[in-house]
């Protein structure tokens, strides 16, 4: 790869990494900003975790058809100054509502940045080394994700909760230089389009409701759910109607991209499920404490960081299908062995993490990769923000599994069968997945441009 590509790959990798980055980081500083604020912990978990999670899945479709209408390098730009801003405001906030509105505004920056920046390597890369591209950004946000809450503990112990969010602006800047000494060589060009403002309403409106309903902890809400249900119709019967959809629905009709949005969507349910389930879990059964459990994911959030770049080299060399499938059936036998297998000790679900782990590490850069070259690059930024939500959408409904099957305090009994029906339900989707990547081309690039 070319070293002005390898500093785009860097850029985008480094804006983007931000939005997991931030969604796990302040998991640790929830108490300290509660006390700075005197709010109980609960209440601010709601107002700032939820607040982000909302504005991070409902802006990811508007995010990717922005950046096709105003250029893909300009919309990642504007997420980047919009982190920054949204960063400086948690910086000086001075009530629990100011920081809010901070997260929000950091939220739909980074929700302009992963559609604008996937779009960006799509067409900036060319097809024979976008499997690597793909490989190393995924990669850096399976990363980001994983360091977050060590990072955030750290920095918060040593200079307090603002710190967290003063992290940003060191990142920020390092990106913003990699991407002006990387300059672009496919055309991006403002593109005259009708926003489709009723569609982004509905939309938002859907999945906001859809969040809310799914809950967390084991608690679901009805109401909210059939209100995002009813919202969603309502919103593809307005979509078939419009010039320039937030959601361009003929995409599914591609086969690649569907198969690969299906591979993506499945493999979060499943991944981020784990990580909320199975801590829990370890808790009530084997009473541990929360530090504990938490590293035990390490087991799998490690090998896919290191997964991710090796899975991008094998999509250059021998295509998208094979290491997407195999991949998919790696992690389809790490889930199998972890229902198997008696949740005993600390250590009993390890080796079954490792196996998913480096299954999903495989996976992502191929579907990632052949989804994005499916799609021409004028419609690139759309594509982009369906397979974010898409990804989004997965772990809503893998909350969803667990609210329904998660019973930690009715006895160890009870908490049990209710793993083992969530597990159940996670290996019929990764069975799902495998078939869906066996419906990838051959190649990551079935249009090779």
């Amino acid at each position: 790869m070319p070293s002005v590509q390898r500093r785009l790959v860097a850029a985008t990798a480094l804006a983007a990494a931000l939005a997991p980055l931030n969604s796990t980081m302040l998991s640790v500083a929830i108490h300290p900003i509660g006390t700075a604020f005197a709010s109980a912990d609960a209440d601010v978990t709601r107002a700032l975790v939820t607040s982000y999670l909302i504005g991070s899945i409902v802006m990811q479709a508007p995010g990717g058809l922005l950046a096709d209408r105003l250029g893909h390098r300009r919309v990642v730009v504007l997420g980047q100054i919009g982190f920054a801003l949204g960063s400086s405001l948690a910086l000086a906030s001075t009530s629990l509502w100011m920081l809010v509105v901070a997260r929000v505004a950091m939220a739909t920056a980074g929700a302009f940045i992963v559609p604008g920046a996937t779009a960006l390597l799509r067409a900036e890369v060319p097809p024979a080394q976008r499997g690597r591209a793909f490989g190393l950004f995924g990669a850096s946000m399976a990363l980001a994700a994983t360091i977050g809450p060590p990072l955030g503990g750290l920095v918060t112990t040593a200079f307090g909760w603002r710190a967290v969010f003063a992290i940003n602006l060191v990142v920020l800047p390092i990106s913003a230089l990699l991407a002006g000494a990387a300059p672009s060589v496919a055309r991006s060009e403002r593109r005259a389009m009708p926003f489709d403002w009723r569609g982004a309403a509905l939309f938002a409106v859907a999945l906001a409701s859809l969040v809310i309903g799914a809950g967390r902890g084991g608690v679901m809400h009805p109401r909210w759910l059939g209100l995002g249900v009813a919202t969603l119709v309502a919103f593809v019967f307005a979509e078939r109607s419009h010039a320039s959809p937030i959601v361009d629905l003929s995409l599914l009709r591609t086969r690649a991209f569907l198969a690969s949005g299906l591979v993506i969507a499945l493999h979060n349910l499943t991944m981020y499920s784990v990580l909320f389930e199975l801590p829990a879990m370890v808790r009530a059964v084997l009473h541990v404490d929360a530090s504990t459990s938490g590293r035990l994911l390490l087991a799998m959030m490690a090998p896919m960081v290191v997964a991710g770049p090796i899975s991008g080299r094998l999509v250059d060399a021998i295509g998208a299908r094979v290491v997407a499938a195999t991949g998919a059936a790696i992690a389809l036998a790490g889930m199998i062995v972890l229902l198997l297998v008696p949740l005993r000790s600390i250590a009993s679900p390890v080796p079954a993490l490792v196996v998913l782990g480096i299954g999903f590490g495989l996976s992502s850069a191929p579907s990632q990769s052949a989804a994005m070259s499916a799609v021409a690059i004028e419609r690139s930024g759309v594509a982009a923000g369906m397979l974010s939500t898409m990804r989004y959408l997965g772990g809503v409904v893998g909350t969803l599994v667990v609210g329904a099957t998660l019973r930690t305090d009715a006895g160890i009994d009870v908490a049990l069968r209710g793993h083992r029906h969530a597990l159940t339900v996670f290996v019929v989707a990764l069975a799902a997945a495998v078939v869906s990547a066996s419906a990838l081309p051959r190649s990551g690039s079935s249009r090779g441009s």
